[in-house]
């Protein structure tokens, strides 16, 4: 069992608390999970963009958001760019093989999602939804799907199979034009062969992948959003064999429960192998820009807080 994306979190508790101008060396006050994974750097292979602007960042302290003004670390999480001592152009960008739709909880805390990271660095191909603000997908489930376990849950090589399905119920639901067409006016166009064209080529369009769905939540509150009936019907993806790195992890929770950046890079790189049937090269890497620096940032400092 697994869910994609619990309690996300930045590095820092931005929610009203004001931060000193300049960072200790060692966050030792921080009350964080430290799950198995912490002790090895299991990121440090990652083909990342030079995290050498978060350093400066980092000694800097707290800079304005450019946009709203407000007083946040390494970018703004409810205007989704980064802080005046973040040049945008420093910051890498990620293009990804498809759209991804984030449907945040209205009770997650901005300054504990990961998500925004995926907004940041994959601007024109990730939107941040939050609940009960969210698209109408039903007409479009032949191309979506959404990633979160469940007893119907299938794995990320199998999406292909599991869509044409999918596509197969639209035109028997007389969803697509051809299914549509009177008897009368096929009739001299020999309607079955006619009819099982139409299916053949839809079933091919319908195979392809347009947009993945990911629900930014903890556990406990993705109940009243996963039942939601414009989610109801579409495909749900699970990813079972990743080990999260997240340093707010749940306490009590197993760790391949991840947060939802984690799962987001996760799944890419699964469909990159598997549908896109390409080697996987560090294409979406930058995706863990920010994360890996807080990951190593608060390890260090975990350290740090050890020593003394």
């Amino acid at each position: 069992q697994l869910i994609m994306s619990l309690n996300s979190s930045t590095l820092l508790n931005e929610e009203n608390s004001e931060e000193p101008k300049g960072n200790t060396e060692c966050l030792g006050n921080l009350e964080l999970q430290t799950p198995s994974s912490f002790q090895d750097n299991p990121l440090q292979q990652l083909k990342l963009a030079s995290q050498e602007v978060l350093e400066k960042a980092k000694k800097s302290g707290r800079s304005k958001c450019p946009q709203c003004s407000s007083s946040r670390m390494f970018y703004c999480y409810t205007c989704f760019v980064p802080v005046e001592t973040v040049p945008t152009k420093e910051i890498p960008t990620v293009k990804l093989p498809l759209k991804i739709d984030i449907i945040k909880h209205p009770n997650e805390t901005d300054g504990k999602s990961t998500a925004v990271h995926a907004k940041l660095l994959a601007p024109d191909d990730v939107t941040i939804y939050k609940y009960p603000c969210i698209p109408e997908y039903k007409e479009k489930r032949h191309e979506i799907a959404l990633v979160f376990p469940g007893p119907n849950s299938v794995s990320v090589k199998d999406i292909a199979s599991h869509l044409q399905k999918y596509t197969k119920k639209s035109v028997s639901d007389n969803d697509d034009d051809c299914s549509r067409e009177p008897f009368l006016k096929q009739a001299k166009l020999e309607p079955e062969e006619e009819k099982n064209e139409c299916i053949s080529s839809n079933k091919i369009e319908g195979t392809i992948l347009k947009k993945i769905i990911f629900i930014d939540s903890t556990w406990n509150q993705t109940n009243k959003i996963i039942t939601d009936e414009r989610l109801q019907g579409l495909l749900q993806i699970e990813l079972k064999t990743r080990k999260t790195c997240f340093w707010r992890h749940q306490k009590g929770k197993p760790d391949t429960y991840l947060s939802t950046i984690e799962a987001i890079y996760y799944f890419l790189v699964d469909y990159h192998q598997e549908i896109l049937k390409e080697n996987y090269k560090g294409q979406y890497d930058n995706l863990l820009f920010f994360f890996s620096f807080m990951y190593t940032l608060i390890k260090n400092a975990k350290g740090c807080a050890g020593k003394e």
